[in-house]
Order: structure tokens, then sequence, then C-alpha cells
């Protein structure tokens, strides 16, 4: 059995995601034939390293992160720190010739995303994305059945991912809504997902125009590393200003000629995590909620007299990746196994020495989209999807001003 030396940048709540997964992969995944060993974890919070190292295992803890990078034993590394920390993390590991896994957007803007993907090309190492929703079973079902023509000719698509963990006006000021820290906002943050599913379920996008709105202006000042996060809500805090967008919205021309919508808002009220799709074909459509993770809705055109109306697909073992983690219909899945299939996606890119999607390669993609969005709302028409500027994008935040 093959070990691989791993290495984990950032203890908070993604870090503990990808660390528990990395202990799951032998249990779900028993022929993968690379077994990956916890060498040493990093945060800025002496405490929080600690606490890492003492509940998931790792040999050793550390408050500098390049430490990681230059350890011997270290082969790979998780990226799963705040975006501002993306382009220097993986442009470092990238030249220390470490493969990693990294949380979506890799980088506050697409420019970092680019740039991070052209040093990852440069340097030969395999990568992974967090872009962890394509991986539900039922999701890759639906691929499949697209794919195979199931539902006959797309005629129309729409992707959205709708949150509401800033609904509440005095939701605290996070790194998230920071221009300096967190770059885009929900473009970068939430679109990125929808942009990456599209391409995932109906092929690369070509045009598109969009629109974008900050709907609650100030926020209540949070100090970083207190143990709060962006759903904490702050009462007689002082009041700052939000520097990025809360709500976006695009449409958008496919490759194929296919036309669709794509929108994403972190301050709607009502729907907590729904990330999900509508694909609509001439014989059938698709639809799934991650809210119900484990539920595709599949729509069959009638024939002669058959009544008319959508059925509920449950996740099943004969569904991709399922039966790795359930004995049968019934039995859901969670957000966590999903980190545990995209484990087995890195790991498995490290043996082979070829990167399985969705890579820092799919992370440009979806960065060359978001960037042809903020082209657009700035220009205020359609615009290409091409290749990314080598300017970062203004703050286009005057009109909501």
């Amino acid at each position: 059995m093959r070990e691989i030396g791993i290495g984990v940048l950032g203890a908070g709540w993604m870090g503990d995601m990808h660390a528990a997964a990395y202990k799951r992969l032998r249990c779900h995944y028993p022929e993968l034939g690379v077994e990956p060993r916890l060498v040493i974890v990093a945060d800025q919070s002496a405490e929080r390293a600690r606490q890492a190292r003492d509940l998931h295992g790792f040999r050793e803890w550390t408050t500098a992160w390049r430490e990681v990078l230059e350890h011997p034993e270290v082969d790979a590394v998780s990226i799963t720190t705040p975006n501002f920390m993306h382009r220097e993390m993986a442009l470092a590991a990238a030249a220390a010739g470490k493969h990693f896994w990294g949380e979506k957007p890799l980088g506050r803007f697409p420019v970092e995303t680019a740039e991070i993907a052209a040093a990852v090309a440069a340097a030969g190492i395999c990568t992974t994305v967090g872009f962890n929703y394509r991986h539900a079973p039922v999701v890759q079902h639906a691929r499949n059945l697209i794919a195979g023509g199931e539902i006959g000719q797309i005629t129309h698509y729409r992707g959205y991912f709708l949150c509401d963990y800033a609904s509440h006006p005095l939701g605290a000021l996070s790194w998230r809504f920071s221009r300096e820290l967190a770059g885009l906002g929900v473009l970068g943050d939430l679109m990125s997902h929808a942009v990456d599913m599209a391409h995932y379920l109906a092929g690369p996008i070509a045009r598109v125009t969009a629109q974008q709105s900050t709907l609650i202006t100030e926020r209540p000042k949070m100090t970083m590393s207190t143990g709060s996060t962006h759903f904490s809500v702050v009462e007689n805090g002082d009041l700052v200003p939000v520097e990025n967008e809360d709500a976006a919205s695009s449409l958008v021309r496919f490759e194929s000629g296919l036309r669709g919508t794509l929108e994403a808002s972190r301050v709607i009220v009502g729907p907590h995590a729904r990330m999900g799709f509508e694909v609509h074909g001439t014989n059938g459509a698709l639809e799934w909620d991650f809210q119900r993770l484990n539920e595709l809705l599949l729509y069959r055109v009638p024939k002669g007299t058959d009544d008319a109306g959508y059925s509920t697909v449950m996740a099943a073992p004969h569904h991709p990746d399922f039966a790795r983690f359930q004995p049968g219909v019934g039995n859901s899945m969670g957000f966590s196994d999903l980190k545990v299939i995209e484990s087995k996606l890195f790991l498995e890119s490290i043996r082979d020495g070829s990167a399985r999607p969705p890579s820092a390669a799919d992370a440009l993609a979806s960065a060359r989209v978001i960037d042809a969005m903020v082209r657009s709302i700035e220009q205020e028409t359609w615009v290409d999807v091409g290749e990314i500027s080598p300017t970062a994008p203004r703050a286009l935040l005057e009109e909501e001003r």
C-alpha cells in the first residue's frame, strides 16, 4: 500500500472536513491502492492547530504554514484557508512540487485563479478543487441521463445557489464581505459553484450578460479568529461598509447555443442552502436541490395516455459512488460524504499522475465565466467568455451605494 504524506493548511471547519475525509477514505474505497498519512497541520491559531492534531491524529502542528510545504514527509496538501491566502499558498505548493486539494474559488479574483492554474500546469502537479456538489450520486446520474439522451435535446438550463446566511442585517462582517480578504462576494463564493455545475451538466458557457447588487450595505464589524463566523449575528456592533456583492444573476449562452440563467444570493430569505439546477429537454426534464441531496426529480414526456408529472428518483446503489456509503435506497448521504468522494479523486489523481476533474483547470474554466460576468456588469452589455484580463476587477458597488 503506497502512503501519501498529507499536510493541511487551515484548521477551521473546512480543514476538519478535509482531515476527516482523508481518515474515512480507506473505509469507503479500500481498493484505492494508496493511503493518506496525516503528517502536519498548520493554522495561525496555535490552539486550533493543536486541537486539529489531537482530534485527527496529525503527527505535528505549526503556526507557520510554509513549514508544511517544506516538510520532507509531505507529498500533498489541502488548502482550506480564506480566499486571500489561496494565491500565495497555491503558488508556493506548486513551486515546491506538492500536489494540492484546494477549496474554490482558488483566489480572490479570477486573475488569481488564472495565475494559480498556470503555475499548476507549469509544475505538473495534480490538483483537486472543492466543487463538491457535482459529486452527489444523483447529480452524477443526472449527467449520465443527459449524456445518454434520456431527456432529449436540452432546451433550457437554470442554475442557482441561494443562501440566507447573510440575510440578517446584523449578520457579522466576516472576511467574506471584505474586498481585500474575499475579493468578489457571491460571484466567487456561490456563483462559481453554479457555473461549475452548468459546465458539468450542459457544457462550456460562451457568452453572458450579468447584474449584481449589494442589498445590505453595512454590517457590524467582527474581529477575525474570535470563533464567530459569517453566520453570526452581532448586536450593538460598529457598522462598517460591505465591500462586495450580495446577489448576482446572469443570462448565459452555452457554446452549444443553449440558453440559460444562473443566479446566486447570500441574503435571500427562505432558502438555507438551495444549490441546484433545472434542465429541460425535448423528451423530459431534471431538477435537483442540495437541500434534498438524495433526490432527483425526473420528468419524462408521456406516451399515449400515460399520466404526466415528475417522479422522485431516490439515490440508490446503482448510482455512482452511492453504494460506497449506504446499502440501500432511503439511506441518505450528506455533505461530508461528498468530501470523501473528493478526497478519493485527489488521491486517485496522485496515484495515476493525472488530475481527475474538478481540478485547477475546472476552477479556471469557472473563473473565466465569472470574469466575463464582472466585465458585463461593468459594461452593461453581453460579453464573450475568454482569457482573463491581467487586471483585477474594480469595486463595482457604486450603483448600489
